[in-house]
Formats: C-alpha cells, sequence, structure tokens
C-alpha cells in the first residue's frame, strides 16, 4: 500500500476478510468521533494551571507517539489506541495551541478553520476524482513528505549544538513559501489516507480497521494544523 503515513504502509493491514467489513463513511465517522475526542482534551490543557501545562505536553507527546506504535504492530487494538491517541494528542495540541494564542491573538481559531476547511476540500476533491491518487502522485507525495522529515530531524540534531537549517523557521519569503509547501505536503497526504482507506474497503476489511483508518486520518490532521500555526506565525511576524 502506498502511502507516506506509517499506520497505512503495511501491506497486511488490510488482508483481513470478514462478513462485517469497513466502509468509508464508517472510517470518517471514527475519524469524527477521535476529533471531538481530541478537541475536548485540547480545551482541557488550553484552561489547565501553567505549571501542568509542560508536563500535559510531555505525556501527551509520549503517550500519544507509544498508541501510534501500538497500532501500527497491532491493528486490533486500534478500537483502544485510537481514542487513547486523541486524547492524549489533544493534551500535546492544547498546550501548544495555548501557546501560540498568548504569543498571536486569533492565530489557533484561524488555524483551526484553515484545517477543516482543507480536510473537505480534500475529501472533495477525492470523491468527485478531481484529483485522482496515481502511482505517480503517491510516489511524489511520499518522497516530498520524507524529505521533509528528514529535513525537521537534521533541524532538530543542529538545535542541539545552537544552530538550526537556514530558513525553514524564519519568517521571510523563503521560509513562508517553505511553510506553504509543507502545509500542501501535508494536505496531499489526506488523499493518499482517502486512497488508502478505499483500498480497504475494496479489500473487505474487518470493522474495527475503520478506527484504524480515523487514527491514520487524525495523524496527518495534527501534522496538517501544526503546520498551519507556522504558516500563520510566520505570517503575523512580517
Amino acid at each position: 500500500m502506498e502511502t507516506s503515513n506509517p499506520l497505512l504502509k503495511r501491506a497486511d493491514v488490510f488482508a483481513q476478510e470478514t462478513t462485517d467489513n469497513m466502509t468509508f463513511d464508517g472510517a470518517l465517522f471514527k475519524t469524527a468521533i477521535l476529533l471531538v475526542i481530541c478537541v475536548v482534551s485540547a480545551c482541557f490543557a488550553w484552561v489547565a494551571p501553567a505549571a501542568l501545562q509542560l508536563p500535559l505536553m510531555i505525556v501527551g507527546m509520549l503517550g500519544g507517539l507509544a498508541m501510534v506504535l501500538v497500532t501500527m504492530f497491532k491493528s486490533s487494538l486500534s478500537p483502544i489506541c485510537a481514542p487513547a491517541y486523541a486524547a492524549l494528542e489533544g493534551l500535546a495540541l492544547g498546550v501548544i495551541s495555548s501557546m501560540f494564542e498568548t504569543a498571536y491573538h486569533g492565530i489557533v481559531l484561524n488555524a483551526v478553520v484553515l484545517t477543516f476547511g482543507v480536510l473537505a476540500l480534500m475529501l472533495l476533491l477525492f470523491t468527485s476524482r478531481a484529483i485522482r491518487v496515481t502511482p505517480g502522485f503517491r510516489v511524489g507525495v511520499i518522497a516530498m513528505t520524507g524529505a521533509i522529515v528528514l529535513v525537521y530531524i537534521v533541524d532538530m540534531v543542529m538545535r542541539l549544538f545552537g544552530v538550526h537549517v537556514p530558513f525553514i523557521n524564519d519568517s521571510g519569503p523563503v521560509g513562508i513559501a517553505i511553510s506553504l509547501v509543507i502545509s500542501a505536503v501535508a494536505a496531499f497526504n489526506l488523499l493518499l489516507d482517502f486512497d488508502a482507506i478505499e483500498q480497504g474497503v475494496r479489500a473487505r476489511a474487518p470493522k474495527y480497521l475503520e478506527w484504524y483508518c480515523g487514527l491514520s486520518l487524525l495523524v496527518t490532521l495534527v501534522w496538517l494544523y501544526l503546520e498551519l500555526l507556522r504558516l500563520l506565525s510566520k505570517l503575523q511576524r512580517r
């Protein structure tokens, strides 16, 4: 299965036929449930006392990563791990969003609206076949996603030595252009996720994998939201 989302890259995930099969609408409904859990959790972290916010963010990030890893290797646990990921990741997002909102008033609402707007647009483009997920499209998006991940890893390592990769954190024209490209790649990953879900439906995958696919979509949406926050913060710093 060709996708840059690590949860959907395993070839054996959907190779399990049952009499109770997943549906495209079912996967979207599970995604909506996870989004609600994530937002409620984020609101809790947002209003938490300042002394608790850093611990909540660390617990949320590490716990969310653990849930993703568990689900990757044991997809049958996705009905449990997916809601747990949404709650834990919501804690991290709530604290991060609060920090951005303190620095740039109104930025969080704009990022949320843009994220859901992009989600709706990508779903419309996919279902209407205005954009078709061809093998070439998959390869291109996966390659660009891999390059972005590599640059972020290099930047994190360089920051340990007091330096960082030029431009990606700058608010100049080049930095803004880079953020626009990264946000676009994150949006295109939604198309790959939708296509992977459709492949699961055609393969008559078991019903519980709707949670698995919902988790995969939520991971992409979290990335898109964070990239939009970065982009909007750069625009406001100009």
